[in-house]
């Protein structure tokens, strides 16, 4: 006789729902529940942090500005053959002829002058002096009229430019970022050696970073050592000395700086009274990447001090006295079995002060001069004074760009798990 195999009973709850189902509900509704409570985070990030960037990086290629000023001009030229060195034909100085016009009404024209300026000096002269002649232009000939009115017009390059920059979007910001242009022909060239500027300030804000970063670990890791071993009662103390610069303002303790490494400041007259540098040699330690360096150390050490004292306040110290016990000297048992430990706190306040250094503009501004500026002080410079978004907004995505890329070599070579805050 077969046997007969007993269907397996199904759990149900109290109102007779599979058990199963209600616990994917109530799953389903912690999820909810959750994403809920977080979305008021989400959206305040997302409208404060990415929509920003996000508005940067459009701000980086857009030129829609030639396009919409000179919107007669512009579609005929995507018509003329560049190439061929001749001058665009009479439909185009006659489109010219009332594009600046009305945009000398409208007050627009001007903005056109200045943003082909930043590709070719002399174009916002040419768009400046044009107006008041072009009002005289009533009928043609308009080509020779225009030229006659400005010789500017009668260069073709002048037009190869109006032609390239008024396509919606350009590239010619990043290009200008990294000390390029586009030639003539539309060919990626080398600005001239004067105005290559920009890589070097990359190169110079990657390196003074890192040197920051060093100099903070150097003198951040004793004090560190120091308040993770003295008694709780002491090390407190010594934390508020360490929390005391965040109470004063950032631009007391630059300007304290710039009293003290002056020529006349504090250092250099005890130089002076103790005989180590005579009245005429006073060393020169403000307004250059020193002072810089000084200052920017000084303000950013306790982004150090602190990451490092919370992982070493973890590590036991009965660790130190078992390598001691197993004959390892003091310096040894250090070296094999404390640093190890620290490396977490080394990693989180290495890549925090770094990150930090590599976007400061108010204390390089203030005591770094010519010599001390980052590329952040540019970046400022173009979006209050010079009014250059795009280049500003290209300049900031490759900043962002190389921190990413440092971010991700960390990452591979450290490991973003093995750094703690504690």
């Amino acid at each position: 006789m077969a046997s007969v195999t007993a269907a397996p009973e199904v759990m149900v709850t109290a109102d007779g729902t599979p058990l199963k189902v209600s616990l994917h509900r109530a799953l389903r509704r912690n999820k909810i529940r959750a994403f809920l409570l977080v979305l008021p985070l989400l959206a305040f990030l997302g409208f404060t942090f990415l929509w920003p960037i996000g508005v940067m990086m459009f701000r980086s290629v857009e030129n829609s500005l030639v396009s919409t000023v000179m919107y007669r001009t512009v579609p005929l030229l995507a018509q003329w053959d560049e190439t061929t060195g001749d001058l665009p034909d009479e439909a185009v100085f006659e489109a010219l002829v009332q594009d600046v016009t009305e945009g000398f009404k409208n007050r627009t024209i001007g903005k056109v002058g200045t943003r082909l300026n930043y590709e070719e000096p002399g174009m916002s002269s040419i768009f400046r002096t044009s107006p008041k002649k072009f009002k005289k232009i009533t009928e043609g000939p308009y080509k020779e009229k225009v030229i006659e009115a400005h010789k500017g017009w009668g260069d073709v390059d002048k037009w190869r430019l109006i032609k390239r920059e008024g396509r919606p979007f350009t590239s010619s910001y990043y290009l200008a970022a990294i000390d390029r242009k586009l030639d003539n022909l539309g060919s990626i060239t080398s600005q001239p050696a004067e105005r290559q500027i920009y890589v070097k300030l990359f190169i110079r804000t990657l390196w003074m970073s890192a040197l920051i970063t060093g100099l903070c670990l150097l003198l951040g890791f004793p004090i560190s050592f120091l308040l993770a071993t003295l008694p709780t009662k002491t090390s407190n103390l010594l934390m508020i000395l360490v929390l005391l610069p965040f109470w004063t303002s950032l631009l007391v303790r630059t300007t304290s700086w710039i009293a003290i490494l002056q020529q006349h400041g504090v250092i250099n007259d005890i130089l002076v009274a103790i005989g180590l540098v005579s009245d005429d040699a006073r060393l020169g330690m403000i307004h250059n990447q020193i002072g810089t360096v000084v200052a920017m150390t000084h303000i950013l050490l306790p982004f150090m001090v602190l990451p490092l004292y919370s992982v070493m306040k973890t590590i036991p110290p009965s660790y130190m006295r078992a390598a001691r016990s197993l004959g390892a000297n003091p310096a040894l048992a250090f070296w094999r079995v404390y640093m190890p430990q620290t490396v977490p706190g080394i990693g989180a306040g290495g890549i925090l002060v770094f990150i930090i250094a590599i976007g400061y503009y108010i204390t390089p501004a203030l005591v770094g001069g010519t010599k001390g500026t980052l590329i952040s002080n540019f970046i400022d410079y173009h979006m209050r004074v010079s009014l250059n978004w795009g280049l500003a907004a290209a300049l900031g995505i490759i900043l962002l760009g190389l921190i990413l890329f440092l971010y991700i070599i960390y990452d591979r070579v450290v490991g973003i798990d093995n750094m703690k805050l504690g």
